[in-house]
């Protein structure tokens, strides 16, 4: 069966195709995902099943016909050349474009993607902390496999408030068009696409909240049934198993399954469980930890799974991009009406169970309310509102009711004290209203200085919202209430309309939905902590929204602390504070704030806490637990520090980082140029078409044509600008104005577009470069200044795939001869040096129907030469190649043996009536797990015996 791979032009039914992607199919054949080059097919895309189609003509290089060009300068020959480069398959383990990103390129940002691509296939969670940049760092990687055409199919799964500002981030900073599938983009496909056709496939980019998809077992089928080249799970310790097999986990499961690529993020990733942890490891890669309960770092360390950094980590290398965060803290005294409150509150005899004892679960009770009491009484009355009709319920069915009655009247008494704290006697909201109100504070209410404010209690939310508008005078359109209750539409006009200038809204009322990943920084550096965390986690997430890469300003944090005279509430309130304490020490010292209380999860943080209030534990005694000593940091249950250490040491410096950059190769000095020269070139035969350039600021205006906008029918509505008037640049500093300007546009969108090799007018304009010649052609350039007489150079391309069709040796080559007599084969790169191929004008004496015969012949010798080149090159990568996939065979024989063994072990201790069927099947999805993963493995690493060839052009001296 002939070997089909990305970049081969092939003949199907009478016309012409390049392969852009190559699967196997089910009925053992190759499915060819093609686009058009014939002018009857040119941009029409295309799905062949190789088993279906009768004659399938791969363009044999031999038969590559010899043309002359007869355009000034060889213009189109070196755009053609040009566009073929720019396909070029990739297959080191350097960044070769991404650092081109719309963005101010930093050493740190390029880890992952440099991890990555030392691997043989790109699975990673990227666990840097808040406000690193997560997403750019996803979007660095994302770029470089599109690049390596491994990335046209790409799966977003985010939080429903995330949903746009991670489309927009990849849009801007990367181009990389991803439909927003919230419930009105969901909507659209539906009404766009008949009822039993999969919209997974209609898009071939799409971002979804994760909850979307568990709700809907509709898209399960249709996940089921797809395929991606790249996935990515954001905030992914919301799909870690935590022993609740929840919808969230088994959908990621499934994902995990569905690309060869996949990138997880999450600046919170380990809570503490080891079996947590080893279900994200495994997503990655399933056989990684064969124990989820037991497992140490020589399982999986090898591997380059996991990167995390701090900002401790690298300050050195974004010292003018990170500012140091202010901490205010404003303590207020308590007013009687609140002191009444807390007394009348110690005094209800909780009940556990319709009974009341002197128990710890009686004072996690009174805890409980404790914690709403502190975020407002508004929050606390919401709690014994609930706490009375749970009570009431249970009054019904039985006798014994005297202690229900107690606990009724209690919660019943409270209830009517905390009616008395008006906002004038509470003391929180009063010292929020001063500072917001006072000089030192200096407020402006400007568009560059709004105010989040966070609280876990939605009551205590609309409690703000209505007294804040009144006391300060302010709209309804000036203060917005955000909390996990909304929709995804509303989390995200809420967000964008933060983030615009012209937008009058000047507070942010947040709980905390509004904590994970959502940027509030470009409009905002002050945020005010309402009520205080209880878990380390949450000050660390909530501050990450303000201090952030990117901030411009000094980040301000300010802290609400009510002191009172009742000790008790003293006491549980100084524990507070001492988490204040410990997030700072973490933020100056440390990196991570979980590795104080060691549990890794902001729910069990939380109850750590509870259960020292509950306890009657000191502040000081709870300071003096929760310490980090060498004991705790070489913890060895801690597999996840350990796990960091590991990696710590083997960080690259950053020089080292930068010479793992290599630019692309290029005829033109810059992408613009390259552009400015294609559209002309188009012009000579479409001359209706309406464009216009600015070489000052590397900016091209250009009114689509009709196959242009054709491929914007499959993109974004928000990518597409108005009228197809697209307004291009090359030059970053002006996309990275438009970004910022774009948030006081009314869409929110740049209307400057990033014009770099990955923007789809720029895949537009080099698909048309390759339709300049004829099918199985090669341009002629005749250069006698830089080349001997007689002298012919044939620049040839070979391409190697693995099994799977994806190029893996992708070279370009010059070879030589003198008259007919072969002299040598150079490097593509020496060529260019030596001939200066589009650096030097070339004068164009070429004469029409010239005759090429002499040299056409010697077209069967530069391909033999060239194969002997590129199977030469094969050889080294498999030597090179097949040490590796010995390594890593031998280490998957040896987890699949310990597997088995685990499971012999635990089946041996077991009583079961079918303990050996269990065992028996159990082993046998064993083995078929590490089946699949080694003939991926082969699959992917094994290279295909015959390169494909093609004749690029023909240099050539003076011909006598």
């Amino acid at each position: 069966m002939p070997h089909y791979a990305p970049g081969m032009r092939i003949v199907i039914r009478d016309v012409e195709w390049i392969v852009r992607r190559v699967d196997t199919s089910s009925d053992g054949g190759q499915q060819l995902r093609c686009s058009g080059i014939s002018e009857l097919v040119r941009e029409k895309d295309a799905i062949f099943l190789s088993k279906l189609e009768n004659d399938i003509k791969i363009l044999k290089p031999e038969e590559t016909d010899l043309v002359t060009d007869d355009s000034s300068g060889y213009s189109n020959s070196l755009l053609y050349i040009e566009s073929l480069l720019k396909r070029r398959a990739i297959n080191d383990d350097k960044i070769h474009i991404a650092h081109q990103g719309a963005m101010d390129s930093v050493p740190y940002q390029l880890d992952p993607a440099l991890q990555s691509l030392k691997q043989p296939r790109q699975r990673i969670l990227i666990a840097d902390a808040v406000g690193l940049g997560k997403t750019l760092e996803a979007g660095i990687l994302v770029s470089e496999l599109i690049y390596r055409g491994r990335g046209k199919r790409i799966l977003v799964l985010t939080q429903k408030s995330m949903l746009t500002q991670f489309q927009k981030e990849f849009w801007n900073r990367f181009t990389i068009p991803l439909t927003r599938l919230d419930s009105q983009g969901l909507q659209r496909v539906r009404n766009r696409i008949p009822t039993n056709h999969n919209p997974f496939y209609y898009y071939d980019k799409s971002i979804i909240s994760i909850d979307t998809l568990k709700q809907d077992s509709e898209y399960r089928v249709y996940l089921e049934q797809a395929y991606w080249d790249i996935i990515i799970i954001d905030e992914c310790h919301n799909v870690a198993d935590r022993g609740t097999s929840s919808q969230r986990t088994r959908l990621a499961r499934l994902l995990a399954t569905r690309s060869d690529t996949l990138i997880m993020l999450s600046a919170t990733p380990h809570d503490g469980r080891a079996r947590s942890f080893a279900s994200l490891m495994n997503m990655l890669d399933p056989t990684a930890i064969t124990d989820p309960e037991h497992y140490t770092k020589e399982d999986f360390s090898s591997k380059g799974l996991v990167i995390r950094r701090f900002k401790k980590d690298i300050q050195d290398q974004v010292e003018s991009e990170f500012k140091d965060r202010k901490i205010f803290k404003n303590t207020h005294q308590a007013t009687i009406e609140e002191e009444a409150a807390y007394e009348l509150l110690l005094e209800i005899p909780f009940t556990q169970g319709g009974e009341y004892d002197e128990t710890k679960s009686s004072a996690l009770l009174r805890v409980t309310f404790q914690k709403a009491l502190f975020s407002s009484p508004s929050a606390c009355r919401k709690s014994v509102e609930e706490r009375i009709k749970r009570l009431q319920v249970k009054l019904e069915s039985t006798s014994q009711a005297e202690d229900l009655h107690a606990e009724i009247n209690g919660l019943q008494v409270l209830d009517k004290q905390l009616v008395l704290i008006t906002p004038e006697k509470d003391s929180k909201y009063t010292a929020l209203k001063t500072l917001l109100s006072s000089k030192d504070f200096g407020w402006k209410k400007a568009t560059d200085d709004r105010i989040v404010v966070f609280s876990e209690r939605i009551e205590t939310l609309h409690f703000l919202n209505k007294n804040i508008q009144k006391d300060l005078k302010l709209k309804d359109d000036q203060v917005t209430i955000m909390h996990g209750g909304m929709s995804d539409i509303e989390q995200q006009e809420i967000v964008e309309q933060f983030g615009k200038p012209e937008s009058k809204l000047r507070v942010l009322l947040c709980s905390d939905v509004a904590s994970e990943g959502i940027n509030l920084h470009y409009q905002s550096h002050r945020l005010i902590h309402y009520d205080m965390p209880w878990s380390l986690m949450v000050f660390q997430q909530r501050n990450g929204r303000v201090d952030r890469y990117g901030q411009e300003q000094e980040p301000e944090i300010y802290y609400l602390l009510t002191e009172t005279q009742n000790t008790i509430i003293s006491g549980d309130m100084r524990i507070l504070e001492i988490l204040q304490k410990k997030d700072e020490q973490a933020y100056e010292n440390i990196g991570d704030p979980s590795a104080f209380m060691d549990v890794y999860d902001s729910q069990l943080e939380e109850k750590l806490t509870q259960d020292a209030m509950a306890s009657g534990q000191s502040a000081t005694e709870f300071d003096e637990k929760y310490q980090i000593n060498e004991d705790k940091k070489n913890k060895g249950e801690d597999i996840f520090a350990d796990f960091m250490a590991v990696m710590n040491d083997t960080e690259e410096a950053p020089k080292e980082k930068e010479q793992a950059i290599e630019e692309i190769q290029s005829l033109f000095d810059n992408n613009y140029t390259w552009c400015k020269a294609a559209i002309r070139q188009i012009m000579q035969t479409e001359p209706h078409i309406q464009y216009s350039f600015d070489d000052d600021n590397h900016r091209i205006s250009l009114t689509a044509p009709k196959d242009l906008r054709h491929r914007f029918e499959q993109l974004p509505l928000e990518v597409k600008p108005e009228n197809f008037e697209f307004i291009l640049s090359d030059d970053i500093e002006i996309i990275k104005d438009e970004i910022a300007r774009s948030r006081e546009d009314e869409n929110a969108w740049p209307k400057i577009h990033y014009l770099w090799p990955q923007h789809p007018v720029s895949e537009w304009l080099q698909d048309r470069m390759l339709a300049s010649f004829g099918r199985q052609t090669a341009p002629v350039i005749e250069i006698p200044a830089q080349l001997a007489d007689n002298e012919i150079i044939f620049i040839i391309s070979g391409l190697i795939p693995n099994r799977k069709s994806h190029p893996l040796i992708h070279e370009w080559l010059g070879v030589c001869f003198n008259g007919s007599e072969f002299t040598k084969t150079e490097s593509f790169d020496d060529i260019l040096e030596r001939t200066q191929l589009g650096k030097k004008p070339i004068p164009n004496r070429s004469k029409e129907n010239a005759d090429y015969s002499s040299i056409k012949a010697l077209i069967p010798k530069a391909i033999k030469q060239a194969k002997a080149v590129i199977l030469e090159k094969r050889k080294d990568f498999e030597e090179t190649t097949n040490e590796k996939l010995n390594q890593q065979l031998t280490e998957l024989e040896e987890l699949r043996t310990r597997k088995i063994k685990q499971l012999d072990l635990f089946f041996d201790q077991k009583i079961s009536i079918n303990k050996e069927a269990k065992r028996n099947q159990q082993t046998t999805d064993v083995n078929a797990l590490f089946d699949d993963y080694i003939q991926w493995v082969e699959d992917t690493m094994t290279t295909e015996d015959q390169p494909y060839i093609q004749v690029i052009a023909v240099l050539i001296g003076e011909v006598k």
